[in-house]
């Protein structure tokens, strides 16, 4: 009779119990396996370079000055990532918190953020890194007539970026407006003029993502963007509203009607005048109330945010 053996030695007995008193030493530590830092001859797929790799969502709050000299804690959603190159399996990703973390607890600054990216390039020998900070800005806006007031919220992104040498700061806010359709306008008049029917001009809350560089010697704030936008289109969603207040967004949006070009460029306008901003990219989406479909516009300047291909995502994100 044939004797049939393991094919691998049979494990000692386990324990399973968690052992809450084990220490690690140095020598421990020195013989824990670590294969991301293992030979090429580990690496799966194509030998070739990874522009970005790192982690998304790491939450923790930050402290933001504002423009008034203040400060605001907020919770952030993290983004870091490093770029490995074709010979290296990976990297830890762990380090990349740890070194954000180590300057967590100083009020956000761009020197803060650009410390933090040098620390990921050095922790973990990268030639091009990037972080990205999101969160929801708070600011106090007042009703347009009854003298109340409320809280709009902005979405807000930070990114400090280097890439061949090169380092970019930039910001990216998302402004929420209503736009009131100019053909619809003047179609609805048209039948009040022509046949004394009361008709009703067609608007949908729109949004527009202002993606900008932070370019020139002086800080552009966050409210500096925000008032930019709404010099270029006035007609903001409202946070509080008496009676008196919706009559007045009526009349604004009538003053104000607006295609989703016009949009666009309206903000570009804004944009190329200010001396801070460098290159710029606006996108705008009218989620419309006549048509089952959004209208949609891109613009941008610089080389920047120029770009052939559309993410599939780049209109579905904008979500008002």
């Amino acid at each position: 009779m044939t004797e049939i053996r393991p094919l691998t030695p049979a494990y000692p007995a386990l324990a399973r119990s968690y052992d809450a008193d084990f220490r690690v030493d140095g020598a421990y530590k020195d013989s824990l396996p670590d294969l991301q830092n293992g030979p090429a001859s580990l690496i799966v797929g194509a030998r070739t370079a990874i522009q970005h790799v790192g982690i998304s969502n790491f939450r923790l709050p930050i402290r933001y000055l504002v423009r008034d000299g203040g400060e605001i804690t907020l919770e952030t959603s993290v983004t870091g990532t490093v770029s490995l190159e074709a010979d290296r399996k990976g990297i830890n990703m762990s380090r990349i918190m740890r070194s954000f973390y180590g300057h967590a607890d100083h009020a956000f600054s761009l020197s803060v953020l650009e410390a933090a990216l040098d620390d990921y390039k050095t922790d973990l020998d990268a030639l091009d890194a990037r972080i990205q900070m999101r969160f929801s800005y708070p600011v106090r806006v007042d009703s347009l007539r009854s003298g109340l007031s409320g809280w709009q919220y902005y979405d807000i992104a930070l990114e400090v970026i280097e890439q061949a040498g090169t380092r970019l700061r930039v910001m990216h806010v998302d402004y929420v407006y209503s736009s009131t359709c100019p053909c619809s306008l003047e179609l609805s008049e048209h039948a009040r003029q022509t046949r004394g029917r009361l008709a009703t001009p067609h608007s949908q809350r729109s949004i527009a993502r202002i993606s900008l560089v932070m370019d020139g010697p002086e800080r552009i704030w966050f409210e500096d963007v925000i008032a930019l936008c709404r010099a270029a289109v006035p007609t903001e969603t409202q946070v509080m509203v008496k009676r008196e207040d919706e009559q007045a967004f009526a009349e604004l949006n009538a003053a104000n009607p607006i295609f989703v070009e016009d949009a666009v460029r309206a903000f570009a306008g804004q944009l190329l005048a200010d001396p801070r901003v460098g290159d710029f990219r606006v996108v705008a989406s009218h989620q419309e109330s006549l048509h089952s479909h959004d209208a949609v516009s891109l613009l941008t300047s610089g080389p920047t945010f120029a770009q052939a291909s559309l993410d599939p995502a780049t209109f579905a994100g904008l979500r008002a």
